[in-house]
């Protein structure tokens, strides 16, 4: 079902990584994924793996929730890895005219499937144990220099996270209009791909005209509060970073070197 993607929700809880600061948290997300994109064989993929495992431990929300944040790009996770099958060198496993399956191509899309999931999940880290408020304010305060530049930095912010807040909402919203159009004898399980898609048709255009109307709702409630940007507005709490946030950045390149070790010792899957 649609309403079990939880991509995008905040899930509050007194886990250590909840109360990490919010820029610390942001910083970190970005220095994992980059991490995950260096990582050259399973080896590195492994210690970047059990690394982002705990952390998703030790936030206190059920592994359930993360696995079930990945149903938003299952199918681009499951095309990915069966494009990368072929794409590889070794004993051919199987052939059919220049198309060919190898044990490299098999490695490829082993080791692409879990990149994928990983990022997913360890993204979803961050929204679910951040508040729409600390996301926001942890985002302008990491592009504030961008401010000298006469960047407008906490628009920027608030845009995203918005966005990135919006998404449980309209993936709710699809799953109703889903739900009704069932009921009214539309059928969107069966037949080949082309009726599918043909079939969403109805979905698709209820749910951008509810969007566009939440747009609007949200704009005049903005409005109705005075919202003028963010300039000369203060804010309730106060982030400063601890001894945890601190700590978590060096575990986090001392991961990393470990991460580079491994690229250098152990041969490269891709």
């Amino acid at each position: 079902m649609v309403r079990d993607i939880t991509l995008g929700q905040y899930m509050p809880g007194k886990s250590v990584i909840h109360r990490m600061d919010a820029r610390a948290k942001i910083i970190l997300l970005l220095m994992l994924l980059v991490f995950i994109f260096v990582c050259r064989n399973f080896i590195s993929l492994a210690t970047i793996s059990l690394f982002s495992l705990i952390i998703i431990l030790m936030t206190g929300i059920s592994l359930v929730k993360y696995l079930k944040s990945l149903k938003f790009i299952l199918v681009i996770i499951i095309f990915t890895g069966i494009l990368n099958l072929f794409y590889g060198s070794g004993d051919i496993i199987w052939q059919w005219q220049f198309l060919k399956i190898t044990w490299g191509g098999v490695n490829n899309a082993i080791f692409t499937i879990i990149r994928i999931s990983v990022m997913m999940m360890i993204g979803s880290v961050l929204t679910y144990t951040t508040s729409p408020t600390d996301l926001t304010d942890g985002l302008e305060r990491i592009m504030k220099p961008l401010g000298l530049l006469h960047v407008r930095v906490h628009e920027i912010a608030m845009m995203m996270t918005i966005a990135l807040r919006f998404i449980p909402v309209l993936l709710e919203e699809t799953d109703k209009i889903m739900n009704a159009q069932k009921a009214r004898g539309a059928d969107m399980e069966n037949g080949n791909i082309f009726r599918r898609v043909k079939a969403l048709v109805p979905v698709l255009i209820p749910l951008l005209i509810s969007a566009f109307r939440r747009a609007g709702d949200l704009a005049m409630a903005m409005e109705c509060r005075c919202y003028n940007g963010g300039k000369g507005r203060t804010r309730m709490k106060i982030m400063s970073l601890s001894i945890i946030d601190i700590f978590a950045v060096i575990v986090s390149f001392l991961i990393f070197g470990a991460v580079i070790y491994s690229n250098l010792v152990y041969p490269a899957v891709i």
